[in-house]
């Protein structure tokens, strides 16, 4: 059974700005929760009981943390394989991968070869929301004996991925096999022989090794197309995640809202403040942002 899930945290977030400016992405709040948090709960669902996240953009700020994260140990200066900072969060193990410059997808699952100790992992983008069913890929993973078994959907756009029966045949068509006609979710398992096909200390995409497999028709795939999936990659993305998921109450308790202001299908933070008078309608409010009396935000993110 895999136990470990690697969590890639380090991009940009570079199309969700100004939002990323001050936070990185994975730590932007979606339901009073960092959007990472979401993915940890379902991995932690499955099975998972320890955690490894890499970081790059705005490294203070998983410091920060508070509601079952505990980052106080400090470990190497990261970059080279060993965890940046070890702590736990909600009492499982989670170790910090510090890199200085960014490794990519493929660098950054080499940079914890290391934590996974030989064993089985499985990886989920840190900057996406899914409610797939992780056991089932887990299931087929494990059952496959493939190196990577990749979690696909049939709809969406970015449908780069050709498959034959349970394997993949082609990515973009970059093999000259096939057009793809799947959707590569972000999640998928690996074992130790995907480590042999990325080259030590290396800015590297994942891609080449996963074609590599592909060529040997053993990139093992599963389509999940249960539960909610979507990458919050954008201003609209995010704001649209807030209308159409039910995730948990909308105004926090710890909101200060005045009695004359007006609240219409919006999600506020705790500490956030609604001065007098004030009209929100189909928008987000971060925790501890203001919005002043008589003020008119409609369909935007507030977010100081």
């Amino acid at each position: 059974m895999i136990r470990k899930a690697f969590l890639p945290g380090a991009g940009l977030g570079t199309r969700l700005k100004p939002l990323t400016d001050l936070l990185p992405k994975p730590l932007v709040p979606l339901f009073h929760r960092p959007l990472i948090e979401w993915a940890m709960l379902s991995c932690r669902a499955a099975g998972i009981r320890d955690f490894a996240i890499n970081t790059h953009h705005l490294p203070e700020c998983w410091q920060r943390l508070d509601g079952g994260w505990d980052l106080a140990v400090e470990g190497d200066a990261g970059g080279n394989g060993s965890p940046s900072r070890l702590g736990s969060w909600q009492g499982l193990p989670l170790s910090l991968f510090h890199e200085p410059v960014l490794l990519e997808t493929g660098g950054g699952v080499k940079n914890i070869e290391a934590w996974t100790a030989g064993e089985s992992v499985l990886v989920h983008n840190g900057d996406i929301f899914s409610s797939l069913p992780l056991e089932r890929l887990i299931a087929a993973h494990e059952a496959s004996g493939d190196p990577v078994t990749l979690a696909l959907r049939s709809r969406g756009e970015a449908r780069h991925i050709a498959l034959e029966g349970d394997r993949v045949v082609d990515i973009r068509g970059m093999l000259g096999r096939a057009e793809g006609s799947f959707v590569f979710s972000g999640i998928y398992c690996f074992n130790r022989e995907l480590l042999d096909l990325i080259p030590a200390g290396e800015k590297i995409s994942v891609i080449p090794a996963f074609l590599e497999l592909a060529r040997q028709g053993r990139l093992g795939a599963v389509v999940l197309d249960e539960g909610d999936w979507r990458d919050l990659g954008d201003p609209a993305s995010y704001l649209a995640a807030h209308r159409e998921l039910a995730l948990g109450p909308a105004l926090h308790p710890a909101a200060r809202i005045d009695p004359s202001a007006s609240v219409e299908g919006s999600v506020v933070g705790p500490g956030a403040e609604i001065g007098a008078g004030a009209r929100v309608c189909d928008a987000v409010v971060w925790p501890g942002a203001r919005v002043a009396a008589g003020e008119q935000v409609l369909g935007r993110i507030v977010i100081a």
